[in-house]
């Protein structure tokens, strides 16, 4: 695989100045795909802002803690995407990865407390020895737990012990962010699904979208930060 990528041939996800250089950081395969992650060296460097050079970067890393989700990361390349913590405690600085209202991929700056939990979306489980359930999530991790949820609903984890702290069930009246179609970005109130279809209120307005688009982020509010 290629190291790099060229800035004009990369997803209309990243939020990049396409003509500033010709190449950027393809990030390693790793827990989301290229329209949903950028690589940590972009977001430090193109996004926040915190570095000129990925020279500065690669420094940056070894000399601070930077946070993924509650671990320390080094690598410049790793994939960080969708309701992925980013934190460094060292500049009191603590930010989630979400989609704005163009459905582009964005860091909302968060409080450190809201640091130490993510939620989760469940795209599959298994049904192991003694009962305990084993989830599979949208970020790419596995949890064992004992509360039951479907596919669909959103498991509230804490970080980085990955315990479960709430399920969100994917029901009416839950508070909803859309990932995917036109309204990407866009969360509101989940009012009814029908078949492959729902439709959720936002901002005073219906919207028709495809149930694969829906994230549960909590029951009648958000219990993240979306902008």
């Amino acid at each position: 695989m290629k190291n790099h990528l060229k800035r004009i041939a990369s997803p209309r996800t990243w939020v990049l100045d396409r003509k500033e250089t010709v190449f950027t950081v393809r990030p390693n395969a790793g827990a989301h795909s290229l329209n949903f992650g950028l690589a940590l060296g972009t977001v430090l460097r193109d996004v926040l802002k915190l570095a000129q050079t990925m020279a500065e970067v690669k420094k940056m890393l070894h000399a601070n803690e930077v946070l993924v989700d509650g671990r320390r990361r080094k690598d410049h390349r790793l994939i960080i995407g969708l309701f992925d913590v980013l934190a460094i405690p060292s500049l009191k600085q603590y930010h989630r990865v979400v989609f704005d209202k163009k459905g582009r991929l964005v860091l909302v700056a968060i409080k450190e407390e809201e640091s130490t939990f993510k939620p989760c979306k469940i795209t599959g489980k298994t049904v192991l020895p003694k009962g305990v359930l084993q989830f599979n999530l949208h970020d790419g991790r596995n949890v064992r737990a004992t509360e039951k949820a479907n596919v669909g609903d959103t498991l509230l984890i804490s970080l980085p012990d990955q315990k479960v702290k709430k399920v969100l069930p994917l029901q009416e009246k839950a508070s909803v962010f859309l990932t995917g179609g036109k309204h990407a970005g866009n969360f509101g109130v989940l009012k009814e699904v029908h078949g492959k279809e729902a439709t959720f209120l936002a901002e005073g307005q219906d919207i028709e979208t495809a149930k694969t688009h829906l994230f549960v982020v909590g029951d009648s509010k958000p219990l993240v930060t979306l902008s």
